[in-house]
């Protein structure tokens, strides 16, 4: 499988799995004594870490040669962070279990800022474009 095809795949699996997290129940599911102090923060910071990472890499994948770094970051970034935004809206206005929280949507924006940061990171001093 190309190396685009795997990353658009990933990314858009990655945002589904995101939306269905966010959006669906999970009250009546046994967390197996999982009590971490604010563990739902850290699980936000990952869901938007990994889709800083995966739509930067599906983008450089999918645009090659016409890849400009900058653009992609930022184009990702402001999609993951109204991305996240809109899910905590949906989760105050159409949920019965959920509710929007506020430092969610920090969690989301610190998790897709430290994506951008690695990515940037890793696509200049470990994978640059050949």
């Amino acid at each position: 499988m190309p190396k685009s095809i795997f990353f658009r795949i990933s990314f858009i699996s990655w945002i589904v799995l995101v939306t269905f997290s966010s959006l669906f129940s999970f009250s009546e599911v046994d967390t197996g004594g999982i009590d971490i102090p604010h563990f739902d923060k850290i699980v936000h910071f990952a869901f938007y870490f990994g889709m800083v990472v995966l739509g930067v890499l599906a983008s450089r994948e999918q645009l090659k040669q016409r890849f400009v770094l900058k653009k992609a970051l930022l184009g990702v970034l402001v999609f993951a962070v109204l991305y996240g935004m809109i899910i905590e809206v949906l989760q105050y206005s159409i949920t019965v279990d959920r509710e929007g929280d506020i430092l969610d949507v920090f969690a989301n924006t610190f998790g897709a800022l430290v994506g951008m940061f690695l990515v940037r990171w890793l696509v200049y001093r470990i994978w640059p474009l050949k």
